[in-house]
């Protein structure tokens, strides 16, 4: 929404499904694998090291050649050809030499299968079991390490590896084990192996439902201890029954199709799985309230972040049915482990079937593992020989195509775009991942996200204004905070497209200073519910627009109230009434619970009508607060949003 200075005229649009833009301007290609990951200075620093290197490496090459050609040079006559004997042992001897293979170490167990593909292209040292002062004392040595869940790539590693370490190879999915900073900062890529385990985990989820309902585990312990039991180990079916499915990506769709196939009827919940896909499979997407409360059996599909640590807790089981079944192929911090016992022993949880578990091993003594009505696996998801091969062969592809210089849409870290372009964009960068998540946050449940509109509004022409970063970043707002996908400028459209999100873009012309690249960002979703009414437009798509001032970003447009506050902290949006003493009484309300407030502002479509009140805090409220802020006669609609 322009404001009345601005007279805005649309100049270029794309719409992309999502691939690399077309239109987008050409950027100088990175002559390393040298990656984007913030703007801290040790990523500067290891920027103009890059560079330094790079033209080292260049100034080489050049002597090299001009030793050939001093070589070759033969002094001309007038009547005689003169042939020059070259002394090979004048050269120098990286002229002689062939281009040496890379060493890549493979510190954990990996598939032969895999090992080949490695050994086709590199020099392969397979060291387990090594130490961290092992790793350090031998990574200096190495182009690329591969490994699993066991090895810790610390900063120490890339501190001791002397810029030589390329890539990082995660045979897996999860990457907490490798400090992307640190190796983003040094300039290595990190890739991972997403897909090879899908459906070996949805086989063992499977394998874990059926054996929980039918008490397979406790019947062979029985047995085995001399006992015949039928009468206490009756089970289960499970036609019929009700399974939710939380988390409907790979895994999850796949859990789906068979439980489907037991007889049984499916409901999941993502707020990124498109309705029609899921229908597709037919399964009904619902609301987490919803799934949680109609079930009978859950399967836990979702990745560990910061909004699903211990997502299941006492007060999501005390809203499940009596009697729920429980099972956890993911992550084990998603449930609250004492939380689960209580249930179990309440009998709210009638049992539940583990794979994972917040701590891995996990103690002997755990109350949890030790439940009678428990079943646990040591993490065995993705441990079948299909499987591991596929792991192996997808890391080492990976891994050996970012030795070559390929960028794979498994990178987990992404690349460098021309320091001069960094610097220019980087406040817009952070614009851009705060409007994608403040979005993200404003649509409801139960609904998928289909599409994204974002629009650009800017004084230079197309050809000057490359959206491709801005474009990531918003991604990343979107996707991440819910998602075990880490988005960046290498992968960020791959994960748009495998969740289903269309994403288009429209540059719209405007008066204002060609000295910025961005007047402003405006992100849009449209075919969704909003938690905060007052965030949609006439079009019915819930709208946000920001702009950098001062070099922070501020949010300007939400739906169609101005507003003007810095994305900073947390935010509190409220729709309420214009009159007198509404700053006042939310203040009061903050202040008695020792919520700090930083910044308040007020937009509104006329005096003494409709208004909308933002409020930045530093600290969370509790639900109590946001209760009371939301009993105010005038307020009519309020939402928390964490920045």
């Amino acid at each position: 929404m322009a404001s009345s200075s601005t007279k805005p005229k649309i100049f270029s649009s794309s719409s992309i499904f999502i691939s690399q833009s077309s239109q987008s301007p050409k950027l100088s290609k990175p002559s390393a694998l040298s990656f984007l990951h913030n703007t801290s200075k040790p990523l500067l620093s290891s920027l103009k090291q890059n560079h330094h290197q790079q033209q080292h490496s260049i100034n080489h090459a050049n002597y090299s050649l001009n030793a050939i050609k001093s070589a070759l040079k033969t002094t001309p006559t007038t009547t005689t050809t003169k042939t020059t004997t070259i002394d090979k042992n004048s050269w120098p001897d990286d002229v002689l030499s062939p281009i040496p293979r890379p060493t890549i170490l493979v510190s954990e167990k990996l598939g032969e299968a895999g090992l080949q593909v490695l050994r086709e292209f590199g020099h392969v040292e397979c060291v387990y079991d090594m130490s961290p002062d092992d790793l350090c004392a031998k990574i200096s040595a190495c182009d690329a390490l591969i490994v699993r869940s066991g090895t810790k790539v610390t900063r120490q590693v890339f501190e001791a590896a002397k810029g030589r370490l390329k890539v990082v190879g995660r045979a897996g999915v999860g990457i907490d084990n490798v400090d992307l900073t640190a190796a983003t900062e040094f300039g290595c890529l990190v890739v991972n192996a997403p897909t090879a385990n899908t459906v070996a985990a949805a086989e063992h989820g499977i394998a874990l439902l059926a054996a929980m309902a039918r008490n397979v585990a406790q019947a062979d312990a029985s047995i085995k201890a001399g006992k015949w039991q039928r009468n206490k180990y009756v089970g289960v079916s499970l036609v019929g029954k009700t399974l939710a499915v939380m988390g409907f990506g790979k895994v999850g769709s796949e859990v789906a199709r068979r439980a489907k196939g037991l007889g049984m009827h499916v409901i999941a919940h993502d707020p990124y799985a498109a309705a029609d896909r899921a229908r597709g499979v037919g399964v009904d997407l619902v609301s987490f309230e919803q799934a949680i409360s109609t079930a009978d059996f859950v399967s836990l599909h979702m990745p560990l972040t910061p909004a699903t640590s211990k997502l299941f807790n006492d007060e999501t089981f005390s809203k499940m049915k009596k009697g729920v079944r429980i099972v956890n192929v993911a992550r084990g911090g998603v449930i609250d482990e004492d939380a689960l016992v209580r249930a179990l022993d309440s009998g709210v949880v009638a049992q539940a079937a583990l794979d994972v578990f917040t701590v891995e091993p996990p103690p002997q003594d755990s109350k949890l593992v030790q439940h009678e009505n428990v079943i646990v696996t040591p993490h065995l998801g993705a441990s079948t020989k299909e499987a591991q091969e596929g792991v192996a062969i997808e890391i080492a592809e990976a891994v050996v195509g970012a030795l070559k210089g390929e960028l794979s849409a498994t990178a987990v870290n992404a690349p460098m775009v021309p320091p001069e372009v960094l610097s220019e964009l980087a406040p817009y960068v952070a614009l851009a991942e705060k409007l994608g998540k403040l979005a993200m946050q404003l649509v409801a449940g139960g609904t998928g996200i289909k599409s994204v509109r974002v629009v650009y509004k800017t004084a230079r022409d197309p050809d000057d204004f490359d959206t491709r970063l801005l474009r990531a970043m918003i991604t990343k707002g979107i996707i991440e905070p819910i998602s075990s996908s880490i988005i960046n400028l290498v992968n960020a459209d791959f994960t748009a497209k495998q969740k289903g999100l269309r994403i288009s873009e429209e540059r719209v012309r405007v008066d204002s200073s060609p000295e910025f690249p961005v007047d402003s960002i405006q992100v849009q979703i449209s075919g969704v519910e909003s938690r905060f009414a007052s965030s949609v437009g006439e079009s019915g798509e819930i709208s946000i627009e920001g702009k950098v001032k001062y070099g922070v970003p501020y949010l300007r447009y939400v739906g169609g109230f101005g507003v003007d506050v810095s994305l900073e902290g947390n935010l509190i949006l409220c729709r309420q009434v214009d009159q007198p003493g509404m700053i006042g009484q939310v203040g009061n309300i903050l202040a008695q619970q020792n919520v700090n407030v930083s910044f308040m502002s007020v937009g509104r479509t006329a005096q003494r009508r409709k208004a909308i009140m933002a409020i930045g805090v530093d600290e969370e409220p509790n639900k109590d607060t946001l209760k009371k802020i939301g009993q105010v006669p005038a307020i009519e609609e309020f939402v928390f949003l964490k920045l």
